[in-house]
């Protein structure tokens, strides 16, 4: 088994998810899904239910909170396939007003706590452990219009860059190809 990081980048329906699935199925340990989504509409109940109908049955769940992650994966062992790395970012955006309604100075606090938490996450898993994070390439946009937005795409890049860095291995998916733009030698 392949331990350590294992960064999956990729745009929107870039096949990332699939990928980072098809990793885990390799894997000769247990498997744990991390889902990291918040159900909050219709559509994403749907979108919740296909990636629960694609997964094997044997494979583990766990959901909780999203500042409760970084704790539940060093309790962890074998593989385990955080989807998605953005998803969690948003909740944790989201779980104050800084993002929104805060000062530059609110901002900055903010992430830098969410900066913080990303770090302990990338150090939580153990040495048995393989984790994979599936994340969304921001880069390749336009500067969005907002200033939300924008907060955001700056944060998820910075924190793609931070998990790239302390990652053994990184993908970026496109069209459902891999593209191995690191790989532990």
């Amino acid at each position: 088994m392949d331990t350590g990081i294992t960064l999956i980048l990729g745009g929107a329906r870039s096949g990332k998810s699939t990928f980072a699935e098809q990793l885990a199925r390799n894997s000769d340990t247990a498997v744990t899904y991390l889902a990291t989504s918040d159900i909050c509409d219709k559509e994403m109940e749907e979108r919740v239910r296909m990636h629960r109908e694609r997964r094997p049955k044997e494979w583990n769940t766990w959901e909780g909170a999203p500042e409760e992650l970084p704790e539940a994966v060093a309790k962890m062992e074998g593989t385990l396939i955080l989807d998605c790395l953005t998803m969690w970012l948003t909740r944790l955006t989201f779980a104050t007003d800084a993002a929104e309604n805060g000062t530059e100075e609110d901002w900055h606090v903010r992430e830098q706590e969410i900066r913080q938490l990303t770090e302990t996450l990338c150090g939580s898993a153990g040495k048995n452990t393989h984790l994979i994070i599936v994340s969304n390439e921001v880069g390749f946009g336009i500067v969005p219009e907002n200033r939300l937005a924008r907060r955001f795409r700056d944060m998820q890049g910075r924190i793609n860059q931070l998990v790239a860095n302390r990652a053994a291995n990184v993908a970026l998916v496109v069209a459902g190809c891999p593209l191995w733009v690191k790989a532990e030698k």
